[in-house]
């Protein structure tokens, strides 16, 4: 627990320093020590059967490794303040968190709305796992607001939201889907990686459960994999139930980087933030590109809905290039100096990664002629990446004549 429980009072920049925090609980250690435990001896048998009760109950006192220690309340409590949700939980990865929330409140006989422009891996989790559960999954347009009120059905049980989208960035109405889905009594999910807690607030936007990979931006730094959900108190007990049912938990290790990175995070994503918005303005001049999707940057799509709901933009944006060959767009990539070619994002380093998820899209018609590429923004200076950019356009343009 905090030694300042009432933070509501203070900015965001210093709430994320404090929240989950009590150097004096642990003789004036600024990081909360790293607990690796799995065996919790209690003192008495009285002591040892409340364990149960106590946490049914909401109260944080070790029990056993994996259903926390201070370790994992510390990144925990911290997350859920600057999201402004009840509680939160931390799992192994950000995939880990998708599975288990869609679990929790999901059975044999539901139906699942999922947005058409989800995480691949998520989609993939839908049409297998859950499909052989017995719970079917509808897509729909990520652009449907108010709308999604034809496509709920008796048995819908969830609306799950990604905002933007995965690749294509469509930045969704949220508050209108979450009016519409709790007046049929259905529960909003949403997966938050893309804007974190510092710059959408879910709970503020009717959503009930968010979740995020904080493998990418609380983590930082390109080395741990962690994931985290954060629920409203009416939808917590469910999640608490299926994560323990599921034996879910995150590593200590893991939990401590998190923290370490979690307390950068306002710098670090005004930079990243700072650093994009430069790029996408340059970006959008440059004849080799057709548009930028990134909804900070006038003019492209959703920024309206953007700047209405959201406090800022991480450094995460796509672009569509003039079409080209398969031959041509290998030419870029592979000389390219600054930018790297990985999976995730959200650590210092600026990657640079082709995309094609045309083929898993059901629902609305393709929308795009020529080649995708993913960008994610680092901290390294913004001239380097332009001059990495202009070479690697340079190169397209020059191998297709």
């Amino acid at each position: 627990m905090s030694k300042h429980p009432d933070l509501s009072f203070l900015r965001e920049d210093t709430r994320i320093i404090l929240s989950g925090r009590d150097p004096y609980r642990y003789g004036g250690s600024v990081n909360p020590p790293v607990y690796h435990v799995s065996t919790v001896l209690a003192e008495s048998i009285e002591q040892l059967n409340s364990r149960d009760y106590l946490e049914e109950k909401g109260v944080q006192e070790m029990a056993y490794g994996r259903k926390g220690t201070p370790t994992s309340w510390a990144l925990e409590n911290a997350v859920a303040e600057l999201e402004g949700g009840y509680r939160c939980l931390t799992y192994s990865s950000g995939l880990g968190a998708v599975t288990v929330a869609l679990l929790s409140f999901l059975k044999a006989g539901d139906h699942l709305l999922m947005t058409d422009s989800v995480y691949a891996p998520t989609r993939k989790f839908c049409n297998s796992v859950l499909k052989r559960f017995g719970v079917e999954t509808t897509y729909y347009d990520p652009l449907t607001g108010a709308d999604i009120r034809t496509q709920l059905r008796p048995n819908t049980k969830v609306v799950f939201t990604e905002s933007p989208g995965s690749h294509t960035f469509e930045v969704q109405d949220i508050p209108a889907i979450a009016e519409v889905a709790h007046a049929h009594g259905v529960k909003v999910l949403m997966d938050n990686t893309w804007a974190s807690p510092l710059f959408f607030k879910p709970f503020e936007h009717g959503v009930d459960v968010s979740i995020q990979a904080g493998t990418k931006y609380i983590v930082g730094h390109a080395d741990a994999m962690l994931g985290t959900v954060s629920t409203t108190k009416e939808a917590w007990h469910e999640l608490l139930d299926c994560t323990g049912y599921l034996g879910q938990c995150s590593g200590p290790d893991d939990l401590y980087l998190a923290q370490r990175g979690f307390r950068t995070l306002a710098v670090r994503l005004r930079q990243h933030q700072t650093s994009a918005l430069k790029l996408a303005e340059w970006l959008q001049g440059r004849p080799e590109v057709t548009q930028v999707l990134y909804p900070a940057l006038p003019g492209a799509p959703g920024h309206e809905i953007w700047k209405r709901d959201f406090l800022g933009a991480s450094g995460l944006f796509g672009i569509e290039l003039e079409p080209c060959s398969e031959e041509a767009l290998v030419e870029m990539l592979n000389g390219m100096r600054l930018f790297g070619m990985g999976y995730s994002w959200g650590g210092y380093e600026s990657l640079l990664i082709p995309t094609n998820v045309q083929k898993f899209r059901t629902v609305v018609p393709w929308r795009f002629e020529g080649p995708l590429l993913r960008i994610h923004i680092g901290l390294e200076d913004v001239e380097d990446l332009k001059d990495d950019l202009n070479d690697g356009l340079k190169r397209l343009r020059n191998y297709c004549g």
